[in-house]
């Protein structure tokens, strides 16, 4: 069975700027329950970014660094990566596997512009679905 990224995204992206504080990134994730926002683009931020549940624990925790001291941009991975939403979801996952990724935004194929997002917890759904 073939699907594509587009049946399977979430249309929720929740974006920050760069220049807020990464106590601020950590407060909205917990408040929205999500694991990675995107890092918008400015003047001083061309291309977007994006801050995980994987940059918190690698680049504050396991450093010993303040959230409450450091810039979204210190520790966002930019720049973004992201996913046509007329690919399949099995180069959707290989992608990720190569990029050793648990979240990818998903992009219109005709304006360019962030429409979704694909996380690692999507695929059990989606193995399900392959299933029947």
């Amino acid at each position: 069975m073939d699907f594509t990224v587009r049946e399977w995204m979430m249309t929720l992206i929740v974006e920050i700027d760069p220049d807020a504080t990464v106590k601020e990134a950590l407060s909205l994730m917990r408040r929205r329950y999500i694991n990675s926002l995107v890092v918008k683009k400015t003047e001083t931020n061309p291309e977007y970014g994006i801050v995980t549940t994987v940059d918190v624990c690698d680049k504050i925790i396991a450093q010993n660094r303040d959230p409450s001291k450091l810039k979204v941009r210190d520790i966002m991975t930019s720049p973004l990566i992201s996913i046509s939403q007329s690919a399949s979801i099995q180069d959707c996952a290989k992608l990720m596997m190569s990029l050793k990724s648990r979240h990818l935004p998903v992009r219109d194929d005709e304006t360019g512009e962030l429409i979704g997002m694909v996380s690692a917890t999507d695929f059990l759904v989606i193995a399900e679905a392959m299933a029947s």
